[in-house]
């Protein structure tokens, strides 16, 4: 059976036993697991190196999914792997796997099942498994190459948006043993969490070394983390809480962008200086909380807007959260102004309020274009998550993605409007709104000349 739904609500369970993480706290909702009739097996076969830590991992695992709701198997038995057993289960965790573990029969109900829509969750020494297996070695995302010692190290969160690491600081300092990898997997997957190789020694991937990855892989989900070496981990809540997050998004609880993502530029970072390129436009603002990260909407009706430079083609990117029925919205293509107001009359905006009528609710260009609602409702993370938005505008051409699917695809044809030079901004909507954003990015995009066609595909977020 295959995932297709989304939590809703919290399981009170599940959040008492992740408990507190040094950091800052995330909503109830991203503490609970895949919801109720869901299952998972736990594979940990070894024919290497064996880990004393995966009995640790399997409890672990089976406390998070009593309490969170969903099944838990657990086994060693290659024989597992057929078609029809397989079927059953919408993520299959490698649990620090090693080596051969698979004859080739059993790899290909296992090629099927990714094939088809099924869940893969990477953990460890996941990456130490299967080298002769080349469609193995691109789900995982990475073969390992080596390791130092067991030492502290920095782990750098790239991308908050996700649920295996909204939870946590930009900076999550951690003890495990730290792989080094035979390839860097950024080019062809999305990389969440990366290694500061001058916190700690033996580091080999020349500064940029991925820990913590997703992708959408020939039809399946793999998430992949590098961490979970010590029998500590799975007791340490921060990482059992990057774990959950990661099955979540391997089974289709939670929703999230796993494109590739090279060659942005943040234009809010987190920091109450990096807003120094912004502007108030009318009354409310919008506040910074430096120890989450995020700007929340207060007041209004405003717009916080970037004045550093008019855009042109780019892709811009950020990650939004509503804590109920709120309002807000991303406005692009628009002159400098004091006048929140001009922003509404010159350019467009890109609503955020899921209850609105089909032009005005989330993902809709604000009057002019509704989103395409199927794709947007099986995209959207519900109220108290977090969800990232691509807006991606070249030429007279706007197109917005919602957690890496396209459901917006309009071109301006008022002569009164352009979309091809102008500023962006950020609405606060009223004193009942409250919205809240963070990792804002920019990517300039090559210019469009007129009547030139524009590029297709899922290469867009690249």
């Amino acid at each position: 059976m295959r995932a297709s739904a989304r939590i809703a609500t919290a399981t009170a369970a599940a959040a008492l036993l992740i408990g507190c993480v040094s950091g800052p706290a995330a909503s109830t909702p991203e503490a609970t697991g895949p919801r109720a009739g869901e299952k998972v097996l736990v594979f940990s076969k070894t024919a290497g190196f064996r880990h004393d830590s995966i009995p640790d991992g399997i409890a672990a695992i089976k406390e998070l999914g009593a309490a969170g709701g969903f099944t838990v198997d657990a086994t060693e038995d290659a024989r597992a792997f057929t078609a029809k057993n397989l079927a059953a289960y919408d993520a299959v965790i490698w649990l620090s796997t090693t080596g051969d573990v698979l004859d080739a029969k059993q790899q290909a109900a296992f090629e099927g099942y990714i094939k088809k829509g099924g869940g893969y969750v990477g953990v460890h020494a996941a990456a130490d498994t299967e080298y002769d297996w080349p469609f193995y070695g691109g789900l995982a995302g990475a073969y390992f190459q080596s390791h130092p010692a067991i030492q502290p190290a920095k782990v750098r969160v790239e991308d908050h948006g996700h649920p295996a690491t909204a939870h946590l600081p930009g900076v999550w300092e951690r003890t495990d043993e730290w792989y080094n990898y035979r390839s860097n997997p950024r080019d062809r997957a999305h990389v969440l969490a990366s290694l500061d190789e001058s916190s700690y020694t033996g580091g080999s991937m020349s500064g940029d070394h991925p820990i913590a990855w997703c992708q959408e892989y020939q039809g399946g989900r793999s998430f992949y983390t590098g961490s979970g070496h010590t029998k500590e981990s799975f007791a340490d809540p921060a990482f059992r809480r990057h774990l959950l997050g990661g099955i979540r998004w391997a089974v289709g609880a939670a929703q999230a962008d796993c494109r590739p993502e090279k060659g942005y530029t943040p234009i809010f970072d987190g920091t109450a200086a990096s807003l120094e390129a912004w502007k108030q436009a009318g009354p409310g603002s919008l506040r910074v909380n430096e120890d989450d990260g995020t700007l929340t909407t207060v007041g209004g009706m405003g717009m916080l807007w970037y004045d550093r430079r008019e855009l042109g083609s780019y892709s811009l990117k950020l990650d939004w959260r509503m804590r109920g029925d709120d309002n807000s919205g991303i406005f692009v293509g628009f002159p400098p102004s004091d006048d929140p107001w001009s922003a509404v009359n010159n350019g467009y905006e890109i609503q955020i309020d899921a209850t609105d009528v089909p032009e005005k609710t989330t993902g809709s260009v604000y009057g002019f274009r509704s989103a395409d609602l199927a794709q947007r409702d099986r995209a959207l993370n519900p109220p108290g998550q977090w969800n990232t938005y691509e807006i991606r505008v070249e030429g007279e051409r706007l197109r917005v993605y919602l957690n890496g699917v396209k459901i917006n695809d309009f071109t301006n044809t008022d002569p009164a409007r352009s979309l091809r030079q102008g500023h962006i901004g950020i609405q606060n909507h009223g004193d009942a709104d409250e919205v809240s954003f963070r990792n804002i990015r920019l990517k300039d995009l090559p210019a469009r000349h007129s009547g030139s066609p524009a590029p297709t595909g899922s290469g867009a977020g690249r």
